[in-house]
C-alpha cells in the first residue's frame, strides 16, 4: 500500500487498481454495478470527525462503493446538527452532539469514528490564580454550549463537588469566539478542545492547560456519525455502502496511522505539520472494526453515549430524552461486519 502522502492532488480519488488494493487490505467487498448514490455530508475539522471522510475520499472506498459525496464544513456540532434536521444535509460527524439531537428523535446515530479521550481541554490564564479545577469556583469560563468542551467542563467540575451551573460563570460563545475571548484577557479560562489548543498555544504562550479529558473519570467522547431520519429509514442500502467506505478509511487509520496521518496533513491539514497531527491523533482512542463490533454488542458505546446524554438533561438542554439504545441503530454496522 503506497504513503497517502504520495497519492494524487488534494481532492483527486486514486485510479481503481489502488482502490481495489485498499479495499482488500479492509476486507470489503465494492458495489456491484449499482446506481451512484450522492451523499451531503456535514463535519466538523477535527481528526476524530473528518479523517474518515478524506481517508475514504484518498483511497478510492467512496468510488468503490458507487458514492458521491458533497462536504460542507462547520463550526460545531449544533449547527451541523440543525442543517441535518432542516433537510440541508444527509450525514453529519460530530462530537458529544451525537447525544443530543439523536437523544430528542432528531437523527439516527449510526457509526462511531473514535474516542476522544484528551481532546477536551481547560486552559488558564497565568495570573489568574488558579491552580486547580476547585480553584474555578466563582470564575468565568469560556466555551461553547452543548458541545464535547462544555460536557468536559461539566464533569471536570463535578469531579471535585463543583456544579457547572451553579458554581462558575460559563460564558457561552462559538468555539472560535470563547479562544479568543481567553487570548485577549476577557476570561481567566477556557474549556475547548484540539486542535483549538494551538491556538491558545501560539496566541497566548504563557496560558497554563489546568487539564484534559484524560484525567477526568467519564469525560471521554464518543464521536461518530449521525444519518437524517428519513436517510435513515429509506436508504440502507446506501448507508452501508457508505460504512463499508468507512471501514475501508477505518482499517488505514488503525493500521497505517503514519501513512493516514501523513496524507491528511498534505491534503487538508496543511497548516500543522505531521508531528502536530500525530500529536492531536494520540488525543484519542481509534479501534479497529471489529473491536467497535464487540464495544457495541457488549453496552459499552450505549452507556457512553448515555453520559453525555444525561449531562444534556442535567444542563436544561431537554427533558425525557431518548436512550442511547433507542438514538443509536448499529444494527447496519453490524451486518456490514458480519459480511467480511
Amino acid at each position: 500500500m503506497k504513503d497517502i502522502a504520495t497519492m494524487l492532488p488534494r481532492r483527486t480519488l486514486l485510479k481503481s487498481a489502488a482502490s481495489m488494493s485498499a479495499l482488500a487490505i479492509a476486507g470489503i467487498r465494492t458495489a456491484k454495478a449499482e446506481p451512484v448514490a450522492k451523499l451531503k455530508i456535514g463535519y466538523l475539522h477535527g481528526l476524530a470527525s473528518d479523517s474518515h471522510l478524506w481517508v475514504a475520499e484518498q483511497t478510492g472506498a467512496f468510488k468503490a462503493q458507487g458514492l458521491e459525496v458533497e462536504t460542507i464544513q462547520f463550526v460545531s456540532g449544533l449547527e451541523a446538527y440543525q442543517a441535518l434536521v432542516g433537510g440541508s444535509l444527509d450525514l453529519v460527524t460530530t462530537g458529544a452532539v451525537i447525544s443530543n439531537f439523536p437523544a430528542r428523535g432528531q437523527g439516527k446515530a449510526f457509526l462511531i469514528n473514535a474516542e476522544e479521550v484528551a481532546t477536551a481541554q481547560i486552559w488558564v490564564q497565568p495570573d489568574s490564580g488558579i491552580k486547580t479545577v476547585a480553584d474555578l469556583k466563582g470564575r468565568k469560563i469560556a466555551t461553547a454550549r452543548g458541545t464535547t468542551a462544555h460536557f468536559f467542563l461539566h464533569k471536570a467540575l463535578e469531579a471535585v463537588g463543583l456544579s457547572s451551573i451553579t458554581d462558575v460563570e460559563i460564558v457561552h460563545q462559538p468555539m472560535a469566539n470563547a479562544v479568543t475571548s481567553f487570548i485577549s484577557g476577557a476570561v481567566p479560562a477556557v474549556a475547548t478542545w484540539a486542535p483549538f489548543d494551538t491556538v491558545i498555544g501560539k496566541g497566548l504562550p504563557n496560558a497554563v492547560k489546568l487539564i484534559d479529558g484524560a484525567r477526568v473519570a467519564n469525560s471521554s467522547i464518543l464521536n461518530g456519525w449521525s444519518a437524517r431520519n428519513d436517510v435513515f429509514a429509506d436508504n440502507k442500502p446506501v448507508l452501508k455502502r457508505f460504512i463499508r467506505s468507512w471501514i475501508t478509511a477505518n482499517t488505514l487509520l488503525v493500521s497505517k496511522a503514519d501513512e493516514a496521518i501523513a496524507g491528511l496533513q498534505k491534503s487538508k491539514w496543511t497548516d500543522f505539520s505531521v508531528e502536530e497531527l500525530r500529536r492531536q491523533y494520540n488525543l484519542a482512542r481509534w479501534r479497529p472494526a471489529g473491536d467497535w463490533g464487540r464495544q457495541i454488542k457488549d453496552g459499552a458505546v450505549a452507556r457512553q453515549l448515555d453520559l453525555v446524554t444525561a449531562f444534556n438533561v442535567e444542563v436544561g438542554a431537554f427533558k425525557d430524552p431518548l436512550h442511547a439504545a433507542e438514538y443509536f441503530d448499529p444494527s447496519l454496522f453490524l451486518d456490514v461486519l458480519a459480511e467480511a
